[in-house]
């Protein structure tokens, strides 16, 4: 199709064109929700202290679209902006996970038999299984610093009108403030969230 890439006369460099902006910006008003989602976001930073963040699932892999810094002077630099991890590895992919249907649960972790090997025993076959149905049980998802010692994420899955875990909302911090019944209230804070965004996104 003419107009998908563009030539620079000085460089002859062959460059994107504008008929892939116009194809993007169609494809953005579909799947981006950062917009409908931000002030969601940034609520959650407000509320819990803690950063909060806005991630999506690209495949395999939750890609962060939004970060928001919460009042606690410490926090846990392990996710922004255009971070990926797999499913299943952080708390965001981990919501996510859990909430897919349980034959593409059991494809995924096939496709991936090096989880284990790269990101700890903990993210061997049978121990991610505990916890994704802890998960689906609890309703959002904990990662108590498998991935930086002390750096502690809750998250929770975010639905399409059809159903389907397509992003997550989730919180990062210190370990010592995501214990007892503050991670409880943690916990609803977050739901509370995902579902206002999840009425949202199938309002839309």
């Amino acid at each position: 199709m003419e107009g998908l890439v563009d030539r620079d006369d000085a460089t002859g460099h062959w460059l994107p064109g504008p008929e892939l902006y116009l194809m993007g910006s169609v494809a953005a008003s579909r799947f981006d929700i950062t917009s409908v989602a931000r002030d969601i976001v940034r609520s959650l930073a407000v509320r819990t202290e803690e950063s909060a963040f806005l991630s999506v699932r690209r495949g395999d892999e939750t890609v962060c679209l939004v970060r928001e810094d919460g009042s606690f002077p410490i926090r846990s630099f392990v996710l922004s902006e255009g971070v990926r991890f797999p499913l299943g590895v952080a708390s965001a992919g981990l919501a996510i996970l859990a909430f897919l249907p349980p034959h593409d649960v059991d494809a995924y972790l096939d496709r991936h038999p090096e989880l284990a090997d790269r990101w700890g025993a903990s993210h061997a076959p049978a121990r991610l299984r505990t916890r994704i149905a802890d998960t689906k049980a609890r309703g959002y998802a904990v990662n108590p610093g498998l991935i930086v010692e002390g750096s502690w994420g809750v998250g929770a899955a975010v639905f399409t009108r059809t159903g389907d875990p397509q992003w997550a909302l989730s919180l990062t911090g210190v370990e010592f403030r995501f214990g007892g019944e503050r991670l409880a209230e943690l916990g609803r804070i977050l739901l509370a969230h995902a579902h206002q965004l999840s009425t949202r996104v199938a309002a839309r």
